[in-house]
Order: structure tokens, then C-alpha cells, then sequence
């Protein structure tokens, strides 16, 4: 087992939840046995230098979930956000993170949240399915921020949407990267090398998310502060077009895509909002790459409902969000599937909404 001074694979009293102020941006993944693992961060008053990131997990299908069993803690002004768990081809579990320092603005008044570079940390699990899984030692992939799940194509090469956030400071040595890029990995995760980048207007934290298309080509869709823009490469990566509207709204907001298994895309985004609130998260089906999203599944009406991520494991989409991040400080699961989607409505067995993975009625779980 590693030793690490801000790994902490024994977390006690200081990260449960009634000692946390707020919480939200999660992740999730699932084992091929089943397992169902989730990520999130916190700490502090909000975002700054005292965000650390929390891993629990469930064995029951969600109907019970753990305590924090890691949390990853950086010392000093160092704040760990926006992770991310995915499950290679190889049925490993990354867990991924961003880091970097946070300074107080006294011109602002409040902490920073960026501080031009950050970078992509990781670990890895050959047996995410053990009671005390094995984790291998942290490493830094690149500069930037990776809040979403890498996509493989159909050549078996693993991209990773890495964003150096367009936003100050503006550090000179970081222009080349300031854009939304994709790394790649040829060999397993061996080596992550930096492949193409997407310039998309009106962009700040990127959070972009690739799909390869039926036709081969990649889409790439990434936040906006009008929506979400797009971008599209014909060369597996290396070259992207002039990023423009992808026609998708949205009210400046992270959102989820994934071609399911069938073969159909799932979009997890707000629907029917107004005013760049946060409500009305929806799952929304797509047979035709992207062109229309006929089907549509409400799955939370309130506001302050954002961040999905979401998995696909035998048949039912797992979809993580968050809500209320400083009053209720809810993360929440839906359990879902394709003819739910169809449907407009829950209709498949085992399907429900809002299911509490941790909030005041779970922290004792």
C-alpha cells in the first residue's frame, strides 16, 4: 500500500457529512460484478483552499452507501476538485482529480480558484470489486482540469478532454495549452500524450466531452456561457474545427454524452429551463448521432439540480448529480433505461429517481 500525506485511505470525522458546509460535482462508476462506486468534492466555506475529494461507494445497488472510504487532501492552499472515476476496457478503475493552489484575492475579497496551470492527477485499481481495493501511487497526466470520463474508439485508442480553463491568471506559458484539448493514450494508459486541441468562443471551464460518431468522425461538445458549443474532428483527433453553437442549450452548466450500447446517444442536460437556472435535469435519447433528441426523461424538476455524470452497466444507466450544494447538500442517483427514456416515464422494473447517496438522512449509513 502507498503512502501518501494527502491520500487518506482512513478518513475520520472531519469529512462526514454533518461536518461539511457543501458538496456537489460528482462522479460514478460501476463494476463488471457490480459494485457502484461515487466521487465528490468538498471543504471549506466553497470552492478555495480547503476542497478535498471524497470516494464512497455501494455493494447493495445503491440502496446503502459508505462513508467516505478515501479522501484525497492536499496541504496548505492546495485544493483538490472536480474528479472523476472511469473503468478502462482492461476493467481497471482510475480515479482521477484536478489540484492546484488557491490564493486570497484581496482586491476580490475571496480565495481564487484557479491558478493558471492546475494539472490532472490519477490512481488506479486492478480490483475495485475488494473490500480494501489495492491503489497504485498518484501521478500527474498534464496541465488542466479533466472533470469527464475518457472515450474510447472504435481503433481502441483512449482520448482524454484535458482544459487548461480560459480564464485569468493567464499565465504566458500556458497559451499553447489554454484550449480544449485531448490527450491520448495508444498503449493502455501506459503513456498519455498530448494529441489535438478544439478552440471553442465564449468558453471558461471547457468541460468538454467526446462521442465518436457513427461516420467515425469525433464531436465534441463543450460548456459556453450561451450553452454548449461543438466542435468536430475528421482525423481521429489531431485537427478540430473552428468551434461554433452546437444548437444544444444550456444554462452554463456541465452535461453528459455517451453512445449507449444499442447504439444510441444519451444526453444528460437541463431542459426547458429559464433564465440559466439550474433545474429541470433531463435524459434526453438520440438515434440519429445527434441530429434530433426525440426521446426525453425528466428525472429532477427542481432548481439547483446540476453536474451529471452517468454509466451504463447491464442495461440501466446510473446517473449522479447534484443538488442544493449549500442547503440540502444532496447527491443524488438515478436508476434508469432506454424504454424509460421512450416512455417519458418510469416503466421498467428496478427504475427510480432521486435516490440519496449522501445527504443528512444518509450520513449514517
Amino acid at each position: 500500500m502507498f503512502q501518501n500525506e494527502w491520500i487518506n485511505l482512513f478518513p475520520g470525522e472531519k469529512y462526514l457529512w454533518k461536518n461539511r458546509k457543501w458538496q456537489g460535482i460528482p462522479g460514478i462508476e460501476r463494476t463488471a460484478k457490480g459494485t457502484l462506486w461515487a466521487t465528490w468534492y468538498s471543504g471549506g466555506e466553497g470552492e478555495g483552499p480547503d476542497n478535498y475529494v471524497v470516494l464512497a461507494r455501494s455493494t447493495d445497488c445503491g440502496k446503502t452507501w459508505s462513508k467516505p472510504i478515501m479522501v484525497i487532501d492536499p496541504p496548505d492552499n492546495i485544493r483538490a476538485y472536480d474528479p472523476c472515476l472511469w473503468i478502462d476496457t482492461e476493467e481497471r478503475m482510475w480515479f482521477f482529480w484536478s489540484m492546484c493552489e488557491s490564493k486570497f484575492d484581496t482586491t476580490k475579497n475571496r480565495w481564487t480558484i484557479f491558478d493558471g496551470k492546475a494539472g490532472v492527477w490519477c490512481i488506479l485499481t486492478e480490483n475495485p470489486d475488494s473490500e480494501n481495493p489495492e491503489w497504485s501511487q498518484p501521478g500527474k497526466i498534464a496541465d488542466g482540469v479533466m472533470l469527464n470520463k475518457p472515450t474510447v474508439l472504435s481503433t481502441g485508442e483512449w482520448l482524454f478532454p484535458i482544459s487548461v480553463w480560459n480564464m485569468p491568471p493567464y499565465l504566458p506559458e500556458m497559451a499553447r495549452l489554454r484550449f480544449s484539448n485531448v490527450y491520448v493514450s495508444k498503449d493502455s494508459g501506459k503513456t498519455i500524450e498530448l494529441l489535438g486541441q478544439a478552440d471553442i468562443p465564449d468558453r471558461t471551464y471547457c468541460e468538454h466531452m467526446i462521442v465518436e460518431l457513427k461516420d467515425k468522425s469525433l464531436w465534441m461538445l463543450v460548456r459556453t456561457s450561451y450553452g454548449i458549443g461543438e466542435s468536430f474532428s475528421y482525423d481521429k483527433g489531431r485537427t478540430w474545427t473552428m468551434g461554433r453553437p452546437s444548437g444544444i442549450q444550456g444554462p452554463g452548466s456541465r452535461f453528459f454524452i455517451r453512445r449507449l450500447k444499442s447504439g444510441n446517444l444519451l444526453l444528460i442536460n437541463h431542459y426547458e429551463f429559464k433564465d440559466k437556472i439550474r433545474s429541470h435535469m433531463t435524459a434526453l435519447l438520440s438515434e440519429d448521432d445527434g441530429k434530433s433528441w426525440k426521446y426525453k426523461l425528466l428525472l429532477d424538476e427542481r432548481e439547483k439540480v446540476s453536474y451529471p455524470d452517468a454509466v451504463e452497466s447491464d442495461g440501466i444507466i446510473y446517473i449522479i448529480y447534484d443538488h442544493d450544494r449549500y442547503g440540502t447538500k444532496e447527491i443524488l442517483m438515478a436508476m434508469i433505461t432506454e424504454e424509460d427514456i421512450k416512455s417519458g416515464k418510469i416503466i421498467s422494473q428496478g427504475s427510480k429517481l432521486k435516490i440519496l447517496v449522501d445527504s443528512d438522512q444518509k450520513r449514517e449509513a
